[in-house]
């Protein structure tokens, strides 16, 4: 069965009700791939299944035993719950629209609205902090519903809006914290002076999981444009004219090796990149979170 109808962001720009559009997203996504999940409900019983060579003796249930005279593993739900952070790029350059007029910030929105979504169905506490220039907002972590609804509207209400913030604005992201936790990181890596990049590495120096969601607009990444056009960049006003014909291959050429060498250091530092291009259906990044939060917890 497909699911891209569910998750094609072309047709989810059509649904103005972000919780409706997380619905959405997520239970045709999970319809499409039949994944069970597990809750985290505690200890509570799950269920018996037949024993398999290998399995922990200690789980073997003996008064099942004694009425069947057949081996059975009791399985519980054990309590996975930790502690989701999406850190949300809203800077200008996420206002950058592609062919199909959606932002790096629609996008975006899309994602987090879904994950947390997805999140808070497992019974995981989501919070959402979102780096302006000189402002982070943030929205410390919860799991009931009504947060849930907070986080949906401050989604919303997010505007991208000038430059990445300095290391000071930012600093409330490294505070130390006990509990187990996934950070997924959402940005465009559009920086002046590397303040993506060392806030990423700095992060990435901690004790927790971190995601990063490279976010790439289909005309940037095949540089799909004609005659001489003037660019401007979002963050800065300053203006470049380029003939498109003659800068192409060059383009292309230094495009390419960026990305190569941005996802080959992120590695090195054992963080977790994916790149997604905005005209693309968000199962892959569904996916991509699901693996990694079923690891992790």
């Amino acid at each position: 069965m497909t699911t891209h109808k569910f998750i094609d962001p072309k047709v989810l720009a059509t649904i103005k009700d972000l919780p409706l559009l997380a619905k959405t997203v997520v239970e045709g996504f999970l319809a499409g791939q039949n994944q069970s999940l597990r809750r985290g409900a505690g200890l509570e019983f799950s269920q018996y299944r037949s024993y398999q060579p290998g399995d922990d003796l200690r789980q073997l249930d003996w008064k099942m035993f004694a009425r069947s005279d057949r081996y059975y593993i009791r399985e519980a739900e054990v309590d996975t719950n930790i502690t989701v952070r999406f850190i949300l790029d809203g800077s200008a350059s996420m206002a950058h629209e592609d062919e199909n007029g959606l932002s790096k910030m629609d996008y975006a929105r899309f994602l987090v609205a879904s994950l947390a979504y997805l999140a808070t169905t497992q019974g995981d506490a989501v919070g959402l902090y979102v780096l302006h220039e000189n402002q982070l907002i943030n929205l410390t972590p919860r799991s009931d519903n009504m947060h849930l609804q907070r986080f949906w509207h401050q989604l919303t209400e997010v505007k991208p809006q000038g430059k990445f913030p300095d290391a000071q604005t930012a600093a409330n992201l490294l505070a130390d914290r006990k509990q187990k936790e996934l950070t997924v990181f959402l940005t465009d890596l559009y920086e002046q002076e590397e303040e993506i990049t060392e806030l990423l590495y700095k992060l990435g120096a901690q004790r927790h999981e971190l995601l990063l969601f490279h976010l790439v607009a289909r005309n940037e990444l095949n540089f799909s444009y004609s005659g001489t056009l003037t660019f401007e960049d979002l963050e800065t006003g300053q203006t470049l004219q380029v003939s498109t014909a003659e800068q192409r291959k060059v383009y292309l050429q230094r495009l390419q090796e960026w990305l190569e060498n941005t996802e080959r250091d992120m590695r090195n530092r054992q963080i977790a990149y994916d790149r997604f291009v905005t005209d693309e259906p968000l199962d892959k990044a569904l996916r991509t979170f699901l693996q990694k939060r079923l690891l992790y917890g």
